[in-house]
């Protein structure tokens, strides 16, 4: 199996980022092209971070001077070992080891990361200049949410700050953040986009299936298929295109064969929002509601929703897939702390 793309890059800076050491010399200066690198990447969806020995208001303002301080997202910048600093960087960014890259000048930070963290993928600085032609650091496509990527990482910082500061029950927190779930058919001009959710999308995808832009369009137009595309926004901006699913129809059933969401929605709780959605309306059409689920790992999480969301297991197939029923019977509400917009027509297909 091939190695996954790279999700963030996690830098050092003395003598990676820049020529010297910052404690010992303030005139440091950029290593060639690095500027360069960084906007590069971040167009491609590719984030930013830091894992530095250093003075953390000291290197701040250096990389301000530099004027490329916005793109490095929870800069971990202190006197804790590397591999503590690139694990707390995993987790606020919320992905896997698999999909960080660690660069840095020292062969004994290199060791110390990868000895703890096997799975990140440890590179010596001095080949710094080859990362834009290395192939997983080369999206297959890049979309309109892979620009933006860094700038809906600082909307939930924002978000997260709020959050923390926020005295009251969780559901009045998300009401005053006047979100809107949008539930769409999936357009040709969303399927870059839905391609890279199941590539990228692990820990939140019920079957672990990758589609190609190819096979997701055959699907769309097949008229046995429907695929729902799922955007998020609330009062600090969009969230962007955060959820995908997909149904095979029959007059008498409709069997979601995939379903994924975005990490970075998890605390919205939209997973089972959009359950809740497909609930009422299979009731509506009196048809059975199915779904595939395939363990993969990684992906516990999407058995649990699904089971909260009142399926039960009814098959268990050779390749190791669990079909789900839902028996309807009691299909809440859909809650109050959001709006549902959706243009689903399920007269066709």
């Amino acid at each position: 199996m091939s190695d996954p793309g790279i999700k963030c890059v996690v830098w050092d800076l003395d003598n990676t980022i820049w020529d010297g050491v910052l404690l010992e010399d303030v005139t440091v200066r950029l290593k060639p092209r690095i500027p360069e690198i960084l906007e590069a990447l971040d167009r491609r969806g590719i984030l930013h971070s830091i894992a530095s020995r250093n003075d953390y208001d000291h290197a701040m303002a250096k990389l301000r001077e530099f004027g490329i301080a916005e793109y490095f997202l929870y800069p971990e910048i202190g006197w804790d070992a590397k591999s503590i600093a690139v694990d707390r960087i995993k987790q606020n960014i919320n992905i896997g080891y698999d999909t960080l890259l660690f660069v840095d000048d020292q062969p004994f930070e290199r060791d110390e990361v990868a000895s703890t963290h096997s799975e990140v993928w440890c590179l010596d600085s001095r080949h710094y200049l080859d990362l834009l032609d290395h192939p997983r650091l080369q999206p297959k496509y890049v979309s309109r949410d892979s620009a933006l990527r860094r700038r809906m990482y600082l909307d939930d910082i924002a978000r997260d700050k709020e959050r923390k500061e926020f005295v009251g029950p969780k559901e009045s927190f998300l009401r005053q953040l006047d979100i809107v779930f949008e539930i769409t058919e999936a357009e040709e001009s969303d399927l870059v986009r839905a391609e890279e959710l199941t590539y990228r999308t692990n820990q939140l995808n019920a079957t672990g299936e990758k589609y190609t832009v190819e096979s997701l369009d055959a699907l769309r137009q097949d008229g046995r298929h429907k695929i729902l595309i799922c955007e998020l926004t609330d009062k600090y901006g969009s969230y962007g295109k955060i959820g995908l699913a997909l149904l095979e129809l029959s007059p008498e059933s409709w069997k979601l064969k995939l379903l994924l969401f975005s990490c970075r929605v998890l605390s919205t709780g939209v997973g089972t929002v959009l359950l809740t959605y497909l609930r009422h309306a299979a009731r509506e059409k009196g048809v059975r509601l199915l779904a595939d689920f395939r363990d993969t790992g990684r992906n516990r999480m999407m058995r649990a929703a699904y089971m909260v969301a009142g399926f039960t297991e009814k098959e268990h197939g050779n390749d190791g897939t669990v079909l789900l029923e839902n028996d309807l019977t009691h299909t809440p509400p859909m809650p109050d702390y959001l709006k549902t917009v959706s243009n689903v027509d399920w007269r066709r297909g």
